[in-house]
């Protein structure tokens, strides 16, 4: 009989095999990672750039970095390409002259300055079908589907749900004829500086500050016992008695006013932008001795109000009239400790008063319906000032104004925009209203004319963003606008670890 022979494989033939089951398996891999990078872009999350500054200082899109060449504040000025002589949405490499800008801090208008980058738009992440499974909240930052053009993804601040009336008034948003107060990590993202003491002005004789030169902001009334450190202007100094009340006023003919400006936009339109009365006051107070008190007052159209601290032990905030002081809310604290500094911070927001000394915290609802703060009288500019007797020191005083939405365009000279006072706007079943933080130079559901385009001749009203196009809630900024390594590169590829973070937005309270 024949004998039947198996022929074993070789090494080589062997090794063979091996490698080539490798390879197909490294392009299985590769093949799935891209399907499920693909799945995962699609479905959970993808990466945008922020292209304009509608939603500045939040998020920047393409900007110059400046720093004051008098007193050294950082802020950043938006980047317009087409003032250049760019197609829009072009990051020119080199080096560029800004436009002419303003201080936030000292008010100091630089002449001088030299030519500096383009800082790209902040890139963040996007939590896409979320709002498939969950309801979108109030004051989260949507991207969407622009309405005027579907093939353009927008990013602003959700202000209003479906079914709700949203109405306008003097910059705060209102609710169904009560006013919508912002969550506590989306105010601390929305307070605008007014004024840093701890910024000082190199050349104060210049005529550059506000169209005079600089001068302390903060001045003593009448036979007020406040003193500057001479050693340190940065830091104020009190001695007197423990019963005599010493007052500092804010002044706005000195110092930048409270007009609801934004270092980030032209200078121009600054004289036409209404004034802000939403504000806060902050500093530490270093008591040195066990007797005196600190406060703060803010006034808001006619009412002021008034918080303070007295060493014995009694924490205070009042509203002062023409009859004498009235108190709306008090209570016992544990003395404060003599050489020890506190954080003492005074807000008035939202229809609300929040006074903090340390860790003690003490808080006032005004009511929330628009004439609970009394008459609106909005061309009257809100006053800030200090207050305290006995001997103490203050430092990293600070003047911070909220977000305000103008009520009209072109820094609230043009035509008047939709939802404002006297013109409330209804929303109906599935349909959003959209706000920018940089509100005079965003393009939102206010100003949007015509009616949105949909799919096989389908129309939505002007000035809603349709639940069908809402994409995704913004997460996190991953790449700030990043540094060129060498002045002429083209890219910014050193990460900005510094700013990155989370981008906050409503709660399950919807407040």
């Amino acid at each position: 009989m024949p004998s039947s022979k198996t022929e074993k494989a070789g090494p080589e033939k062997t090794v063979r095999k091996s490698r080539a089951a490798e390879v197909a398996s490294t392009f299985e891999w590769l093949i799935i990672a891209f399907i499920l990078a693909f799945l995962f872009r699609a479905f959970v999350m993808e990466a945008f750039r922020i292209p304009t500054g509608s939603m500045a200082d939040t998020l920047k899109g393409a900007h110059f970095r400046l720093r004051c060449p008098q007193c050294g504040y950082r802020y950043d000025f938006g980047f317009e390409p087409r003032e250049y002589g760019f197609p829009q949405d072009t990051i020119p490499g080199g080096r560029l002259k800004p436009p002419a800008s303003r201080c936030p801090s000292c008010g100091h208008y630089p002449s001088t300055l030299g030519a500096v980058p383009v800082s790209n738009g902040d890139r963040i992440l996007v939590l896409k079908c979320v709002y498939q499974f969950l309801e979108p909240q109030r004051w989260d930052v949507v991207v969407f589907k622009n309405p005027l053009d579907p093939t353009i993804n927008y990013i602003k601040r959700l202000v209003g749900w479906p079914g709700e009336t949203v109405e306008i008034i003097d910059g705060d948003v209102y609710i169904d004829g009560k006013i919508s107060r912002k969550p506590p990590k989306v105010q601390k993202e929305l307070w605008m500086p007014v004024y840093d003491n701890d910024y000082q002005p190199a050349r104060p004789r210049e005529r550059s500050f506000n169209g005079h030169v600089w001068q302390q902001p903060f001045r003593n009334i009448a036979d007020s016992r406040w003193r500057l450190d001479e050693a340190n202007p940065t830091i104020f100094r009190l001695d007197s008695a423990s019963d005599q009340i010493n007052t500092l006023i804010y002044d706005t003919l000195i110092g930048n006013d409270f007009r609801a400006t934004y270092a980030y936009d032209d200078v121009r339109g600054y004289n036409h932008m209404p004034y802000c009365s939403d504000l806060m006051l902050r500093f530490y107070a270093h008591p040195i001795v066990p007797r005196g008190r600190v406060g703060i007052e803010l006034s808001k159209y006619e009412s002021r109000y008034k918080a303070w601290v007295d060493f014995a032990g009694d924490m205070v905030i009042v509203k002062v009239s023409e009859g004498g002081e009235t108190i709306l809310k008090s209570k016992p604290i544990e003395s404060p400790a003599v050489d020890k500094p506190y954080l003492v911070r005074f807000v008035n927001v939202d229809h609300q008063l929040v006074f903090e000394f340390g860790a003690e915290k003490l808080s006032y609802d005004l009511g929330r319906g628009p004439e609970d703060t009394g008459p609106r009288k909005t061309e009257i500019q809100p006053q800030v000032k200090i207050f305290g007797s006995g001997k103490l020191t203050l430092s990293h005083i600070a003047v911070f104004r909220d977000v305000h939405y103008t009520a009209a365009k072109f820094a609230n000279s043009g035509r008047p925009g939709r939802a404002m006072e006297g013109n409330p706007f209804k929303l109906e079943k599935d349909e959003f209203f959209m706000l920018g933080d940089n509100s005079p130079n965003s393009e939102d559901g206010r100003w949007w004319s015509r009616e949105g385009i949909g799919n096989n001749g389908v129309f939505y009203r002007a000035g809603i963003v349709p639940r069908d196009y809402l994409v995704g809630k913004a997460l996190f900024v991953y790449w700030p606008g990043g540094f060129r390594p060498f002045a002429q590169s083209r890219f910014a590829f050193i990460p900005n670890f510094g700013r990155r973070r989370f981008i906050y937005g409503g709660s399950s309270k919807n407040p």
